[in-house]
This record gives structure tokens, sequence and C-alpha cells, in this order.
């Protein structure tokens, strides 16, 4: 075998070898990221979810300053409703725990 020949057969093998390993890590670099994103994502749904706790604590200290119920059931019922109707079945079960989250702080 030549000189010639075996430089090229090693920058074929040598070629191969680092598109396996960028193949091979590609997918493992996306998820990395993809996960990132969703950490991130859930960091500001819990912000989201705790301004919501809040603004739920001034409106049951409202309605009990003025003599109402701490929770307004047919309120309740427009918030599943909305969720619901946004995203199904699980959603009536993102709202309920939401609503739990929020009822009873006061």
């Amino acid at each position: 075998m030549s000189t010639t020949t075996i430089a090229t057969a090693t920058t074929t093998t040598t070629a191969t070898a680092t598109t396996a390993t960028a193949t091979a890590t590609a997918p493992e670099q996306l998820i990395a990221g993809s996960r990132e994103r969703i950490d991130a994502i859930d960091d500001r749904i819990i912000g989201l979810i705790q301004e919501r706790m809040a603004v739920s604590t001034v409106i049951q200290e409202a309605r009990i300053g003025s003599g109402g119920r701490r929770v307004h059931l047919s309120r309740e019922m427009e918030v599943l409703t909305h969720w619901s109707d946004a995203l199904g079945k699980p959603g009536t079960t993102l709202a309920m725990t939401l609503l739990e989250l929020c009822r009873g702080r006061v």
C-alpha cells in the first residue's frame, strides 16, 4: 500500500469516526439543551403560580372583609372550564391543583 493510499484511508477513517462522534453527541446536546429550557419554563410557571396565589389571597381577603365567603364556587367552575377547554381532562386536574394551592390561605 502506498503512502498516499494509507494517508487517504486514515483521513477517511478519522472523518468517519468524527462524524459518528458528532452524530452520537448531537442528540445528547439536544436533550441537554431542551432540558435546560424545560427547567427555565418550570421556573417561570412556579413564579406565575406564586403570583396567582398572592392575587387569590387579596381577593379572598376582600371578599371576607365585605362579609362574603372565602371561596366563590361559580368562579371556581369558570376556572375549571377554562382550563378544561384549553387542555382537556388534564387541564381540569391542573386547575384543581391550582385552586387547591390558592384557596384557604386567608
